[in-house]
């Protein structure tokens, strides 16, 4: 009785000792996704992945026949809104995505002199439109109305003066629509890249390749290729791929086909470990059936035993998407740190997560945009999970 006793006091302890291991690892993945959730959901919205990160300055003036405004209050606008008629103009105040104070523009007039003003930069006629963001405005009598004294002040010097010097207004910038296209560009060459080579070469190592010490190095050494700091991959896509690129390309610099080239060198152990160990998993039955009824054994390798590891092939390709999403240090040397709206598989760009490294190394670090940014990162690996998991189930109907 005393013995049972002890194995159950024993069983009890290793049960515990699961279940504690268990809630850490669950509280710690909980406490990362609480963090840049509070810290990053107030600033998500549409606008952050569609719009340009820079912004487009403008610096407008009236002309000296425009007529002004003769429309009252529309009555849809909010009361936060402050509005002018003289001017047709509706702004309120609001914080922009790096939390600094900004005076939005909610409505314009279509009578409104302020659609029709000049650039004093190009002489071109420009337009003050909803959603733009004025930061100032220059008068000849007075002091300038700066977006720091609040879009109550601003409206109560422009219907105070008889007209104005000089408006600043610019467009919605702080958007990661660049850094979106880059990253999906990344995915896209280094998969091409990699995948083919890595699953080739998984199927060389477990299906054609004869068990000798060769085979035992190369093991090896894509076993040490995976244990390999990403900052060394990235002195190398510097030192390598960058050249390279520069003398066969348009490239000047890092670029994105010396970033890819360097993330698919990083990807090909995980693809090729990830690879033929679904290859292993195939029974041997399947292969000898085959053999038995007259393949041989390419054949049998490429009809029988790839299709059936088809499941592993799409988890080592999440993996490997997983990897170029959340890499930072090699892109760092391979590519650069330039944040782009225009991009350009030759040019300097930045990821999402090299985006995040550049707001984090700003004074101060830009903590609510950089768990934003990773926010929407773990929603993308969060799809493809999704997608990944369905394509797998969906493939495997017709081998079940």
């Amino acid at each position: 009785m005393s013995m049972l006793n002890k194995r159950k006091r024993i069983d009890f302890l290793y049960q515990g000792i699961t279940y504690f291991a268990s809630s850490i690892s669950l509280i710690a993945l909980a406490m990362i996704f609480y963090f840049v959730w509070s810290n990053g959901s107030g600033l998500l919205n549409l606008d952050l992945i569609t719009k340009d990160y820079h912004a487009q300055y403008y610096n407008g003036e009236l002309d000296e026949n425009s007529p002004f405004s003769t429309m009252e209050r529309p009555i849809e606008l909010d009361e936060n809104v402050f509005y002018s008629e003289k001017y047709g103009l509706g702004v309120s105040d609001g914080i922009d995505r790096e939390g600094n104070p900004i005076i939005l523009v909610v409505y314009v007039s279509s009578d409104s002199p302020l659609r029709k003003m000049q650039d004093r930069n190009s002489e071109q006629i420009i337009s003050l439109e909803e959603d733009m963001l004025i930061s100032k405005v220059s008068f000849n009598d007075k002091a300038t109305a700066l977006r720091t004294f609040g879009a109550k002040y601003m409206i109560d010097e422009l219907d105070s003066a008889v007209d104005f010097r000089e408006m600043v207004f610019t467009s919605i910038g702080g958007g990661i629509r660049g850094s979106i296209i880059t990253t999906l560009y990344l995915i896209g060459m280094t998969m091409l890249v990699a995948l083919p080579i890595g699953v080739f070469t998984a199927i060389y190592l477990n299906e054609f390749a004869k068990k000798n010490r060769m085979t035992n190095i190369l093991r090896i050494l894509v076993d040490t290729l995976s244990g390999v700091p990403s900052i060394i991959y990235g002195l190398m896509g510097l030192a390598v791929f960058v050249p390279l690129t520069i003398r066969t390309t348009s490239a000047t610099s890092g670029n994105l086909i010396s970033g890819s080239l360097t993330l698919a060198i990083i990807l090909l152990p995980v693809i090729i470990k990830s690879t033929e160990e679904s290859l292993k998993v195939v029974p041997d039955g399947l292969r000898q059936a085959s053999l038995a009824l007259g393949a041989n054994e390419t054949q049998t390798t490429f009809k029988v035993v790839l299709p059936s590891s088809i499941p592993g092939i799409l988890t080592a390709s999440l993996l490997g998407i997983g990897r170029i999403i959340g890499e930072s240090a090699a892109l760092i040397f391979a590519i650069g740190t330039a944040v782009k709206d225009d991009i350009s598989i030759t040019g300097k760009s930045t990821s999402l997560a090299v985006h995040i490294w550049s707001m984090m190394t700003d004074e101060p670090a830009n903590i609510e945009l950089s768990s934003t940014i990773a926010v929407i990162i773990l929603m993308i690996v969060l799809i493809l999970n999704i997608v990944v998991k369905f394509i797998s189930k969906k493939l495997m109907k017709p081998l079940a």
